[in-house]
């Protein structure tokens, strides 16, 4: 995105072809018109805490993060600590979305405060399905506190 509107939901996927699917299926729900897409923990990092490249963006945390694990320059998991270190994105619902199936990723991230883990479905329908469920839900169903989603 390029403008300064607020951003709905932050989608932190390094693999093209996931985040294509990913954003077809918000999109066909009509969840897509305020999502960002960032392909490096680095980055979404740098977005949430307005640095680097967002360094002057005004517009608050998003509603949602759908967080990948595997990512080049800062993986998932430590992206979520810094997350919820944070006292201003602490409250921030996050969502792991992830190929891994590992236990070990399953129980660090829930150590770590994550709200759901999901593992994506091979089956390219099942994984449109999926994201779209993901965001009905978080978008239009789930309460957040006053402040998430909203400009600063």
């Amino acid at each position: 995105m390029t403008n300064d509107l607020p951003v709905d939901i932050l989608l932190v996927e390094d693999n093209p072809n996931d985040a294509e699917l990913a954003l077809r299926a918000l999109s066909k729900h009509n969840l897509a018109n305020r999502v960002e897409w960032i392909k490096d923990g680095a980055a979404a990092l740098d977005f949430l805490f307005h640095r680097g490249a967002w360094a002057g963006r005004g517009n608050g945390v998003p509603r949602l993060v759908l967080l990948d694990l595997r990512l080049p320059k800062v993986d998932g998991i430590e992206v979520l600590q810094q997350i919820r270190a944070c006292e201003a994105t602490r409250a921030l619902p996050v969502v792991v979305l992830t190929s891994s199936k590992e236990e070990r990723d399953l129980v660090a991230t829930y150590q770590f405060g994550v709200n759901s883990f999901v593992s994506k479905p091979v089956a390219f329908d099942e994984f449109a399905r999926t994201v779209a469920d993901l965001g009905l839900y978080w978008m239009l169903i789930n309460r957040v506190p006053p402040g998430i989603g909203t400009p600063s």
